[in-house]
């Protein structure tokens, strides 16, 4: 029993870390941040329901779009659904709006250039403003 409990003991010790939660960073425009190799994206719902994504340097300096290619999948109560984005000016903007409702998973797909190794994030779709942070739910960074 004593083994049992040393081996359950020394798995908690190395798993808790990889399981705890990354801590939100919300961007410029009260977005989530998505952390990329070279630069951040930023997440954000605009208002007519479509994604915009900002890219930004380090100092969170704006970047304009370059070879990034993004997709993200809905999954909604209604079915998953893709979406596509195209470049606005300084952003990436899905070509549809996401499906209604919320308390879905939005699934975000970036790959700095057409040949890189794709990079996901999961990202609960909440859009209630945070009374802490005044950031979208989705974006929220405080421990509420």
């Amino acid at each position: 029993m004593k083994k049992i409990l040393h081996i359950l003991t020394a798995f908690a010790l190395v798993a808790a870390p990889a399981l705890a939660a990354e801590k939100v960073e919300a961007g410029p425009r009260k977005g989530r941040i998505l952390k990329l190799e070279g630069s951040n994206a930023e997440f954000f719902v605009e208002p007519d329901r479509t994604i915009s994504i900002a890219f930004y340097d380090a100092t969170k300096k704006q970047l304009p779009p370059s070879d990034q290619v993004l997709t993200a999948t809905a999954e909604a109560p209604s079915g998953k659904k893709k979406l596509s984005f195209d470049k606005k000016g300084d952003l990436l903007v899905s070509t549809e709006p996401l499906p209604e409702g919320e308390h879905y998973n939005v699934v975000v797909q970036v790959k700095e250039n057409a040949d890189a190794k794709p990079k996901n994030f999961r990202i609960k779709l909440d859009l209630s403003i945070c009374k802490g942070c005044s950031n979208p739910e989705y974006a929220c960074t405080c421990d509420e």
